[in-house]
């Protein structure tokens, strides 16, 4: 897997911290009525002190179900790594459950002073400067189906329990998802379909979040290691994040529209070139140090268990 890297290395740093035709296609609300919505919430969000864009309550869905949640612009802080050691410990010389391999000496203490020197970055602020919609669910097999007439996943036909209509279409590669997103917007042409950025994703899924999520956070919303159950699950299955998506931690990875830029973190800029893409939001198989809004991966990854979500735009 290409994340592989970035996993060692922050496993490192937790030890220093212990067939529908367009004519079908219609949308519930109109994005002149969305945008208004929008600009109430946020007046009244400012008004009773409440966190930035504290939800985003307009939604659009098409008659082959997808639905989608409209973000509003906003900025977020991306990149800031900033890892601590711990505290050195009084001696315990006396008790018989210190274990005197485990205790750090001075050296040790300097040695990871000198990481967190190097190691430490300041991040970067990044700007969305536009609204636009994002899938209020990853995409499900059903309307993979729908629109593509086959069904690539694995977790499907017995090898998951019940109906898996609504489980997340999985076993994609990122040229699959563009496959699918031009049948989409062959069947809609009052909009345009296509992959969030790596940083629309990851704003959207953060929902005005300032820092990462506790491990119990991440437990209560996404289907990881921790709490699944060895397949995929039904989308909308865990708690959904303040603006009102779901799964976009746990699950399946995610395909952004970005190249990877083949570096622990994302950079201001995508890469122009590049293997592969970004991957975002970790699977049912991770664990909760990389099932994550920041996490930086990319692909291929395992197959059975990347997937994607899709941005709509007007036209």
């Amino acid at each position: 897997m290409r994340w592989s890297r970035r996993v060692l290395q922050l496993n490192m740093w937790s030890a220093y911290r212990g067939t529908a035709d367009s004519s079908e296609l219609h949308y519930v609300v109109t994005v002149s009525v969305a945008r208004r919505v929008a600009v109430v919430i946020l007046i009244c969000a400012a008004a009773l002190g409440s966190p930035a864009l504290a939800a985003q309550q307009a939604r659009a869905t098409n008659a082959i179900g997808m639905e989608f949640v409209l973000i509003s612009p906003g900025t977020m802080l991306v990149g800031r790594f900033q890892p601590e050691c711990p505290r050195p410990q009084p001696a315990a010389r006396n008790d018989p459950a210190t274990d005197l391999r485990t205790r750090w000496s001075p050296d040790d203490y300097r040695r990871c002073a000198e990481l967190v020197k190097r190691d430490a970055m300041p991040g970067f602020t990044v700007r969305i400067p536009r609204s636009y919609y994002i899938g209020k669910y990853e995409v499900t097999q059903a309307q993979w189906k729908r629109v593509m007439g086959g069904n690539p996943s694995v977790f499907q036909k017995g090898k998951a329990n019940g109906n898996t209509d609504r489980h997340p279409v999985e076993s994609v590669t990122w040229t699959d998802a563009q496959r699918f997103i031009a049948k989409l917007n062959e069947m809609d042409r009052s909009a345009r379909y296509r992959l969030p950025t790596e940083f629309e994703w990851e704003y959207a899924a953060r929902a005005g979040a300032k820092t990462e999520p506790s491990w119990d956070e991440i437990r209560e919303s996404a289907w990881q290691s921790d709490v699944d159950l060895g397949t995929t699950h039904p989308v909308g299955g865990k708690k959904p994040n303040r603006w009102g998506l779901y799964d976009t931690l746990g699950n399946v990875w995610e395909w952004t529209a970005d190249l990877y830029n083949e570096k622990l973190f994302a950079t201001a800029s995508p890469p122009k070139a590049g293997k592969t893409h970004v991957l975002k939001g970790g699977s049912f198989v991770s664990d909760v140090k990389n099932a994550t809004w920041t996490t930086h991966a990319g692909g291929p990854g395992s197959g059975f268990d990347v997937g994607f979500r899709v941005v709509r735009e007007a036209r």
